[in-house]
Formats: structure tokens, C-alpha cells, sequence
């Protein structure tokens, strides 16, 4: 079972990132809360033609990422969590590195802690802090910069 597991997450990965137009349109739909259209997705992203929108959106209904309703508007099925997805979350219409939280609750610790202690603070537990903090903040741009465009 395991073994199927692992072949079908590999046909989702092919499909899904083995083609860069594939997975920017599996964003795009990512990061809309409704159905989509072949043309909403062609002028979102400004593809040649819609043709070749459809062509993508069918590998992806072939792989059961996608489903289209019957007005002809696409919906994901399932999100894919290989890759470069597995460092992304969605917050809203957002796709944001999961590292920014994190980095976030760094910062935000850091200068509540150094706004009620002051002069007062441990130099030691600032310089955790900071360096918590600029570490997340550098893991969260490096995920930032591996987004596929």
C-alpha cells in the first residue's frame, strides 16, 4: 500500500511540476478562494492562449488535482504537498513560507521583551532572541526566492 502511495505522489509531482506553466496555474488556483475559468486564468497570468491553459488544466483534471463543474469552471481537489510546497501555507488569497511565522513570533518576542525589560534585559536572552529571529527571517526568504517564478 505504501508502495502505491509513493507512485501516485510521484505522478501528482510529474504532473504538477514537471511543466513550469502547469505549476503556475496550480498556484494561481491556489491562491483564488472560487472556481476558475480557462480565460480568468489566461489573463491572470497572461498565457498566449487559452488553448494551452486548457491543455494544462486537463493533465491536471487527469491527475485528480482538478475538477470542472459543469458551467465550465475549475476547482482544486487536492493540494499538492511535495516539493517546494511543503515550504508554502495558505493565509487567505496568500501563499506565504511557513518559516514567517515563526520568524514573526521571533521578532514580535524580541521587542515585547526588550520594550518591558529595557535597560533591565539580559543580554543573553537578547542575543537568542535576535538570533532566532534573523534566522527565520533568512530561512524565510530563502523559501521565498525558490518560489517557481
Amino acid at each position: 500500500m505504501a508502495e502505491a502511495d509513493e507512485g501516485r505522489m510521484a505522478e501528482v509531482q510529474t504532473e504538477v511540476f514537471g511543466n513550469r506553466q502547469r505549476f503556475r496555474i496550480y498556484w494561481y488556483m491556489l491562491s483564488k478562494k472560487e472556481p476558475v475559468g480557462v480565460r480568468e486564468i489566461q489573463r491572470g497570468l497572461g498565457i498566449s492562449s487559452p488553448s494551452v491553459v486548457s491543455h494544462h488544466l486537463d493533465r491536471l483534471k487527469g491527475a485528480g488535482i482538478v475538477s470542472v463543474d459543469e458551467y465550465g469552471k475549475y476547482t482544486l481537489e487536492s493540494k499538492v504537498e511535495v516539493g517546494v510546497m511543503q515550504a508554502f501555507t495558505r493565509v487567505g488569497s496568500f501563499m506565504l513560507p511557513r518559516f514567517a511565522f515563526y520568524a514573526v513570533f521571533f521578532t514580535t518576542s524580541l521587542i515585547l521583551y526588550l520594550f518591558l525589560f529595557g535597560g533591565n534585559a539580559n543580554v543573553y536572552a537578547a542575543v537568542f532572541g535576535a538570533a532566532g529571529s534573523l534566522f527565520s527571517w533568512y530561512e524565510t526568504y530563502r523559501v521565498w526566492r525558490r518560489k517557481p517564478f
